[in-house]
């Protein structure tokens, strides 16, 4: 048995349900909107955001209707942000698919994201959750901020490690502590609910990093990467280390490549090897492993049982995942 089947074991059943209920909730009387969403569905990737929710309410305590509904908020948000990031990004593939805007234009891929994010409002007064729609909507608000942030910072290349976290934080890590925090308010463990979010937010962290390191190679394969972080000009951990804890003449050198030579594959490559010798790639497993290792321990005082044994797998996953 693989790690994600193991991870899906004690919610398998409700992962099927799921499944069912956000294809009708995503239904809608306009053709076109019914071939785009089905298009969407029949495409998704692990969904490891609805995961998350399920185990941190099993863990809690019995899922619920009300959990199923937090896990459809938080789909429906990933989704949306999803769609709307390739229009950002002008990207034409999304998981070796056609974008959404590669097969229907922009404007269409706005409106269906916009559609998304009005289900969620929908559903949630529908449903009578305010406190979900809460939740979810000050994820919103974070993951758009850290977007704004990380735009202007990278204009100016000057992302310190403090600026890097918090861009993150908001962009990449509220929407996964959202899942865990929705997950508690759907069993009634509100008292729970801020340990769920911090375990949330550290994972998020902690996987956003291993992406980071992603750029330079396949955890076996260090040395073959991507390189496109330094040519999308993006300061990502790696990046700010290596800047940070260099001779002057090799930071003058990264940022001139990073600055005015990030399309220029034989530049990249050097800042790729710049990057490695400094010891960037070493610094972000470590401040991985930190961040996993906060998200455990906020989750070790909780009863052993079938879900925590998963959400513990899931931390491993995260920074053992080879894509």
């Amino acid at each position: 048995m693989g790690i994600v089947e193991q991870i899906i074991k004690p919610i398998q059943h409700e992962m099927v349900e799921f499944e069912h209920r956000f294809r009708e909730n995503m239904q809608s009387e306009v053709a076109m909107l019914d071939k785009v969403t089905h298009y969407i569905i029949k495409r998704k990737g692990k969904q490891v955001r609805p995961m998350f929710v399920f185990l941190t309410a099993k863990m809690l305590g019995e899922v619920s209707n009300k959990t199923y509904d937090a896990a459809t908020l938080v789909e429906l948000l990933h989704t949306a942000t999803l769609v709307h990031d390739d229009v950002v990004d002008d990207a034409n593939e999304r998981r070796g698919f056609f974008s959404i805007n590669a097969l229907w234009k922009n404007k269409v891929a706005v409106l269906v994201g916009d559609y998304m994010l009005s289900k969620i409002l929908l559903l949630s007064i529908e449903k009578q959750n305010p406190d979900l729609l809460e939740v979810v909507a000050r994820s919103v608000k974070e993951m758009s901020e850290g977007e704004l942030l990380q735009i202007e910072k990278a204009r100016l290349l000057n992302i310190t490690e403090e600026i890097y976290f918090d861009v993150i934080r908001k962009k990449t890590a509220s929407l996964i502590a959202t899942c865990c925090e929705s997950g508690a308010l759907s069993v009634n463990q509100p008292e729970n609910r801020e340990t769920m979010r911090l375990f949330g937010e550290n994972i998020g962290i902690a996987f956003q990093i291993k992406d980071d390191i992603f750029d330079y190679g396949t955890p076996n394969d260090i040395g073959k990467p991507t390189g496109l972080d330094i040519r999308e000009r993006k300061l990502t951990l790696p990046i700010i280390y290596a800047l940070n804890n260099s001779t002057p003449e090799i930071k003058k050198e990264l940022t001139l490549i990073i600055k005015n030579k990030n399309e220029n594959p034989k530049a990249v490559k050097r800042a790729v090897e710049i990057v490695i010798a400094c010891g960037g790639i070493e610094y972000g497993y470590k401040r991985m492993r930190e961040f996993a290792d906060k998200a455990l321990e906020l989750i070790a005082e909780f009863p052993t049982n079938e879900a925590k044994a998963s959400l513990e797998l899931l931390v491993n996953y995260t920074m053992n995942r080879e894509k």
